[in-house]
């Protein structure tokens, strides 16, 4: 599952391939969304949720809200059903999924939207392969270094003109983020802990020199 971007996205793998899948995009509903798609996966693909072996969950980098819903129902399906949570950069299903189903061989960056006019994004070697670490920038920033690059995601339709070879998926789905797990959990590869990833501090801040009331 993933809830880094506006897309509420669940998929349930058997280690080969994707048997259900449910995709729906809508910025401001992760929390009311994403139970719903994981029953209707289920039934699709005849299964109950005990028969889940394992659970990988979308990191981000993304927006706080959205993000934490995705990963606290990952991490309390990992308790309840004691399996384990595995985390897979949100970004790299993106990229995964471009070198697939998007037919991308090359270089190329991915970019998402973080709001306040600024992308998440990172470049890529090829669909497997990031060679850095997730940045969050405006577009105008980085427009020179991905001079020349298809980029990949919602963040490139958003800003053309810092993206001009905007490519698809526009939105991370979640059979690429559980077949790149199985295949690096099929190579011995370690994945990583679902924490959020959110490069930058939430929307929602505690207001400064707020009045302190004393009862009398």
């Amino acid at each position: 599952m993933d809830t880094a971007t506006p897309a509420v996205t669940v998929a349930l793998h058997d280690g080969a391939s994707v048997i259900a899948a449910s995709g729906q995009v809508d910025a401001r509903r992760h929390g009311e969304l994403l139970l719903p798609a994981v029953d209707r996966v289920l039934a699709e693909a005849g299964v109950k949720l005990d028969a889940v072996t394992g659970v990988v969950v979308g990191v981000g980098p993304g927006p706080y809200t959205g993000l934490r819903v995705g990963l606290v129902t990952a991490a309390t399906f990992g308790s309840a059903l004691d399996v384990p949570v595995h985390g897979i950069c949100t970004l790299d299903g993106l990229a995964y999924a471009a070198g697939g189903d998007g037919g991308l061989d090359g270089p190329f960056a991915v970019a998402t939207d973080a709001r306040r006019k600024e992308v998440y994004w990172a470049r890529y070697e090829d669909a497997r392969t990031r060679t850095g670490d997730p940045a969050v920038d405006r577009p105008a920033d980085i427009a020179g270094a991905l001079a020349g690059l298809p980029v990949v995601g919602q963040g490139a339709v958003l800003y053309p003109d810092a993206f001009p070879d905007a490519r698809g998926p526009e939105h991370v789905a979640a059979g690429a983020l559980a077949a790149l797990a199985a295949e690096r959990l099929a190579a011995g590869q370690e994945l990583l802990e679902p924490q959020p990833l959110y490069l930058r501090r939430p929307d929602a801040q505690v207001p400064k020199n707020y009045k302190v009331v004393t009862p009398r």
